[in-house]
């Protein structure tokens, strides 16, 4: 039952497994589900989705599963209209809902498509077609303990809707960061460690020390922790970049606002990383890249940010910067190789699809560096490599 559902779930990127899925079918043989739709959509939610991060995924999913009917529209339109006429509604005191029969969606789904493609006047009343006033599974005013409404008022909450309502597309772990959300991530790339004058209560401790002293209570202080991260951040701007300026400008604020590290500097570049790299993209100010590695110890962390499509002779050969006032004597691929070799944890944030990643120059940048997404699970992956020691 709902194999395909499975399938539309693997299809959005919600990674569920296969002992998942058979979890739920089991609750679901259980009656944990009932009979209600509404009550498989939050079933499938918890047992399925591993984070909340995947919720949007799995509301798109389970509606275009659970709305996707193909109906001729000359049909359906002059259904809509046979069911917008005038009716009696029919009252539910006077029905025996046991009688009635019950069927699993796929068969109702079915039912459906089979009606619609049959039908060909209204029907009132009755308990087989698309209708009115009936036990129908199908139409409205009616009564029947499971089935799909068309047209009229619903009165009970629809899972479709739920799920088309989709309250939780903040979380999606695809999405592109916002300020706040880069700042959260950043907040990950920490290496906490006691130092300074100023004491804090360890309470973990305090109790270790009153519970072993029979009750007496003993307070133990430390040196409040600190972060001890340094981080250098080098940020592409110009040329190809130019679609991702809003994105580097928050990623930029994002982390010169945390006021979180134990010191972070940030550089400029275009393209590629040549002799030189800017300390501003505004005027001529920049400094060497040799000595921005003499002066940047192999304990900070670096996250380079940029798109690296580039002309492949931009990467790969002596003077192929293309700023016209400037040159470089090494080879751009050269001076990322140095970076890599003299910083311990080193990353690249790219802001284009990871489909693009095939080109030449990106999957080349892509050998010297772990390359990362610009996205929430992007940065949340790179924040962990960076609090890796990798050498």
């Amino acid at each position: 039952m709902f194999t395909e559902f499975f399938y539309t779930l693997r299809h959005h990127r919600v990674p569920v497994t296969t002992t998942e899925w058979l979890t739920l079918l089991e609750a679901m043989q259980q009656g944990f589900a009932g009979s209600s739709l509404v009550g498989f959509y939050h079933l499938g939610r918890s047992l399925l989705v591993k984070s909340e991060s995947y919720y949007d995924q799995y509301d798109i999913a389970f509606r275009d599963y659970f709305t996707g009917l193909e109906v001729p529209e000359k049909v359906f339109d002059e259904l809509l209209r046979w069911l917008s006429e005038e009716t009696l509604k029919l009252d539910p005191q006077g029905v025996n809902l046991e009688s009635l029969p019950r069927y699993d969606w796929e068969t109702i789904r079915r039912m459906f498509e089979e009606r619609l493609k049959e039908q060909t006047e209204r029907h009132n009343g009755g308990s087989r077609w698309i209708g009115t006033g009936g036990t129908s599974p199908f139409g409205h005013s009616g009564v029947h303990p499971g089935g799909i409404r068309v047209g009229g008022e619903g009165h009970n909450q629809s899972a479709v809707k739920i799920a088309a309502e989709r309250q939780f597309r903040n979380y999606r772990k695809d999405l592109t960061l916002d300020t706040r959300q880069i700042k959260v991530a950043l907040k990950k790339l920490r290496h906490l460690r006691r130092t300074g004058t100023r004491l804090e209560l360890d309470i973990e401790e305090s109790i270790d020390k009153t519970c072993r002293n029979a009750g007496e209570i003993e307070l133990v202080f430390h040196p409040e922790r600190k972060n001890d991260v340094k981080l250098l951040l080098l940020m592409d701007a110009g040329g190809s970049m130019l679609p991702y300026a809003r994105l580097v400008n928050r990623l930029f604020s994002a982390a010169d606002s945390l006021n979180h590290f134990r010191d972070f500097k940030h550089f400029y570049f275009h393209n590629c990383i040549y002799d030189y790299l800017r300390t501003s993209m505004v005027g001529g100010e920049r400094m060497a890249t040799a000595h921005i590695l003499d002066t940047f110890d192999s304990s900070y962390k670096v996250i380079v940010v940029g798109d690296a499509h580039m002309a492949p002779f931009e990467l790969f050969m002596e003077h192929g910067i293309i700023d016209y006032y400037d040159s470089n004597d090494t080879a751009g691929i050269v001076w990322l190789q140095r970076l890599e070799q003299h910083f311990r944890n080193i990353v690249w944030l790219n802001p284009m699809p990871p489909r693009a990643w095939r080109h030449p120059t990106i999957s080349a940048v892509g050998q010297v560096f772990p390359m990362y997404h610009l996205s929430l699970a992007g940065i949340e992956e790179a924040v962990a490599e960076l609090t890796r020691l990798t050498h």
